[in-house]
């Protein structure tokens, strides 16, 4: 069954509106990259961060307030006249809400522990519901009164990835008409101290694929896709295929080879019974970090020997984690839409200085177009720790 991707909100480091994410997506902004000291000890670090104030959370929900669920509520405030339409149609029931996150409420709680090894006690506005890794999907089903199936999925760095495969399941199954699916994730010291811990961040931005790359920065956002299994009324954008593996090589460590990524790609081109020459555009997951780029470059080049654009937005968006897997399908959707008049696709932003250890590969420039005659199909790759892999196929619905 096509499960259309009838509506999208997001805001990241790139904008708070799709236009404006658009935007500065295909220019190749990287000002919202900015270095912060007060995340890490003794460190100054990049971060890619939603800037300005964010709604509050209604009053009746103040215990569900995080700014997680507040960059939830704002992406689904870009579409709420779809989310409403969707209740009229097909009932509060059939709806469901199926998201992907890692950090959820972890930075209140965080400083109410804080608070609480100070004082003795938590303060007053804390609620451990926030911290629950189900708190995004919970929070967005009560605001907006939904009964359908709502959870979280919280798979590391493809958790959204697989948020969207799980809602199309649904849709398969018949338990839903509809699903609000998607991702999102927050700054938070936690994530970043773990990740310095780990010495997998860099102190300047990213440089995907480079022969100098030295790690990832870290960034936030919220993505909330409308999956229905009918066709929207001004473009019909699917997701059309996808597929998933687990290498299980490492906890932390991705496969050296690319075997397990390269057998979600091929999984993902299957279901959407496609041939990899057919694929316009290939979304990197491209972390910047000396094992994710070698393993990808690798599969990457087995499965298109010919060649395919591709990029890692990774130095405009940092690694949102939870939700990037969301985030870059998201960036597959602009890319199709047909408010794109021009064509474009995202431009890899790095040095210029390839690794010689790694396959070439087809690097996306500002000046490149994608085709305009559909049916045109483009794929999104996620990997996670522990081995977890996802590649998802946008395209033009049949």
């Amino acid at each position: 069954m096509t499960a259309y991707l009838n509506a999208l909100g997001v805001i990241c480091a790139l904008g708070r509106s799709k236009q404006e994410v658009a935007r500065n997506l295909f220019a190749g902004d990287c000002s919202g990259m900015r270095s912060e000291a007060g995340w890490v000890p003794e460190r100054s670090l990049p971060v890619a961060a939603v800037r300005g104030e964010l709604a509050p959370i209604p009053a009746e929900l103040a215990n569900q307030s995080s700014r997680n669920n507040q960059l939830l509520q704002e992406a689904a405030l870009q579409i709420r006249d779809d989310i409403d339409q969707a209740i009229r149609t097909y009932g509060r029931d059939r709806i469901g809400v199926i998201l992907g996150t890692s950090t959820s409420g972890i930075d209140e709680a965080s400083r109410g522990l804080a608070h609480y090894i100070r004082e003795h006690q938590f303060p007053a506005d804390y609620d451990y519901q926030q911290q629950e890794l189900g708190a995004p999907a919970n929070f967005l089903a009560d605001w907006l009164q939904l009964s359908g199936p709502a959870y979280v999925i919280s798979t590391a760095c493809t958790s959204s990835a697989r948020a969207l495969m799980s809602a199309q399941r649904l849709l398969d199954l018949g338990l839903c008409d509809a699903v609000l699916c998607g991702g999102v994730d927050t700054l938070c010291k936690l994530t970043l101290n773990g990740f310095s811990a780990l010495e997998a961040v860099s102190e300047q931005r990213c440089n995907p694929f480079s022969v100098n790359r030295n790690g990832i920065n870290i960034g936030e956002a919220a993505v909330l896709f409308l999956m229905t299994k009918v066709a929207g009324d001004k473009q019909s954008l699917a997701l059309l295929g996808s597929g998933a593996s687990s290498d299980a090589h490492h906890i932390s460590a991705p496969e050296p080879t690319g075997r397990g990524a390269l057998q979600a790609m091929r999984k993902a081109l299957s279901r959407a019974n496609l041939q990899p020459e057919q694929i316009g555009y290939l979304n990197l997951h491209g972390t910047a970090t000396q094992h994710n780029d070698a393993m990808e470059s690798l599969a990457v080049s087995a499965l298109f020997p010919a060649g395919v654009p591709c990029s890692s937005t990774k130095p405009m968006t940092g690694h949102t984690l939870g939700a990037a897997g969301a985030l870059e399908a998201a960036f597959c959707w602009l890319s199709l839409s047909a408010d794109n008049q021009h064509h474009a696709l995202p431009p890899h932003v790095w040095d210029g200085q390839p690794d010689p250890e790694l396959p070439a590969l087809n690097w996306v420039t500002p000046t490149d177009r994608l085709a305009s005659i559909a049916p045109r199909y483009l794929m999104s790759n996620s990997f996670a720790f522990g081995g977890n892999n996802v590649s998802l196929i946008i395209g033009d619905a049949p």
